[in-house]
Formats: structure tokens, C-alpha cells, sequence
């Protein structure tokens, strides 16, 4: 996949949010000067890791890239945001979410769910598409995968996104030794888990849990949580996300 840093040119928004700062710099542009005006941490990170962090691993659906950059933008400009308002707000740096709204860029489920947190929506408002009436039939050969930077973490949503909901149905699966390390969801947000093949083990706070395959959990997820995978297969997971209020 192609680095952040090879993307295009930043939109006519972005060039509008940084030319105070360029101001009084002169015309001669020096190399990586763009990064400085966006480089106040902890939004733009320094460094070939973090920018990869940021995008989703090269197997995560590429299709759902436009879909999230249109429902992005939407949903900020809706709140009178800025990107380097955002950036702020979700940790996310204002050049991944530029590149994001561009659809240029995967973002990670982790990503994702910074950002959705950070402008107070559901993250599935961020991956929703056009709306449907009656049966969905939805073919898990034409299901779109969000999935983590590295690829071993990945999330399929078994539910259409299009109506008024407070729960929120996904399938999780784990690599083999890898662990998903989760932000916490908005307060009155729960998630009941259960494992269907191998084994997980779950932190919440200072709680410590180990489920075998038919295992389920039931937690409050406002606080950071962790999923980790000792074994040596694939994890399987399904999760029931209820939130405290209806959302879509």
C-alpha cells in the first residue's frame, strides 16, 4: 500500500488551515516544511511506524475506504469542525484525516474508533452506505473487512447500518499470539463476547479473563480493554455491541 507521505496534495481545506502558519516563511519551499505546520504533537506523528500504524494492513477492504472518507467529512463539516480541531480531539493526525476523507487511505478499526469517539457517533455511522428496505441478505463473499495495521485483528459487521439502533452485531478474529488493544467506548457501552474457536483472553482495567471456544463475557466497554490470542490458531469471536442510547 502506498505511504501516507506519497499521497496527493492536501485539499483546498487543509492549504486554508496552514497558510497562517506558513506566513512570514518566504516563497522558497524547504523539504518536509508542510510536516512542520502540522507537526504539534501527538496529531502528526514522527516517524515510518506510526504513519503505518494509522493505515489498515493491504488485505482490509479497500472498497470501504470512500465510503468512511465521505461519511468523515460529512460528519464533520456537520459539527463545524476543522481537521485540526479533530486531529486534536481523536489523536489522529490532520494529515491522516485529510487523506482519509480523500479516500485515499485505509484507516485502522483502531483509528476508526478514535475518531468515531472523538466526534461522539457510533463507528458504524463512519462505514454505513445508502440505506434499504426489507431483507438484507449479506454474502460473507461480498463482505467488507475493516482490519488492523499489521492484519492479525479483523472486524466484519453482521448487521446493515441504516436504521435507528442501540445494538450492533460483529465477527472478530485474532491471529495467532497477536492482541487488539481497544480505547474506551463511549459510558453505558457494553459488549457480550463469545468465542467460537480457540482461545481468548480479555484485560479490562485491572480484570483479567481467559475464555475457551464456547466461552461468552459480558463487560462494560468505557474503559480501555484488550483482546489477546496465546494460542497458536486463529481466535473467533462474536460481538454484541449495545449502546447506552439509539444511534444511525
Amino acid at each position: 500500500m502506498k505511504s501516507v507521505r506519497e499521497n496527493t496534495p492536501p485539499t483546498a481545506e487543509e492549504t486554508e488551515e496552514t497558510a497562517p502558519a506558513a506566513k512570514g516563511r518566504g516563497k522558497k519551499k524547504e523539504p518536509g516544511a508542510a510536516k512542520k505546520v502540522e507537526a504539534p504533537a501527538p496529531e502528526a506523528p514522527g516517524s515510518e511506524e506510526e504513519w503505518a500504524y494509522e493505515v489498515a494492513h493491504a488485505d482490509a477492504s479497500t472498497d470501504l475506504a470512500p465510503i468512511v472518507g465521505r461519511n468523515l467529512r460529512r460528519l464533520r463539516t456537520q459539527r463545524g469542525l476543522s481537521l485540526e480541531r479533530l486531529a486534536k480531539a481523536s489523536g489522529v493526525s490532520r494529515a491522516m484525516l485529510g487523506q482519509i476523507e480523500l479516500g485515499q487511505s485505509a484507516p485502522t478499526i483502531n483509528v476508526i474508533w478514535k475518531i468515531a469517539r472523538a466526534l461522539g457517533i457510533p463507528f458504524s455511522a463512519l462505514i454505513s452506505t445508502t440505506a434499504q428496505s426489507g431483507t438484507r441478505l449479506m454474502r460473507t463473499a461480498q463482505s467488507k473487512r475493516l482490519a488492523s495495521h499489521d492484519g492479525s485483528f479483523s472486524s466484519r459487521a453482521l448487521f446493515p447500518f441504516d436504521e435507528p439502533r442501540r445494538v450492533e452485531f460483529y465477527e472478530l478474529r485474532l491471529a495467532a499470539h497477536a492482541e487488539e488493544r481497544a480505547d474506551a467506548h463511549p459510558p453505558g457501552t457494553l459488549e457480550n463476547l463469545v468465542v467460537t474457536a480457540g482461545t481468548v483472553e480479555i484485560d479490562r482495567g485491572d480484570e483479567h479473563h481467559v475464555l475457551g471456544t464456547g466461552d461468552a463475557i459480558l463487560f462494560e466497554a468505557d474503559v480501555a480493554h484488550v483482546y489477546r490470542n496465546p494460542g497458536n490458531t486463529e481466535a473467533v469471536m462474536y460481538l454484541v455491541m449495545t449502546y447506552a442510547e439509539t444511534v444511525g
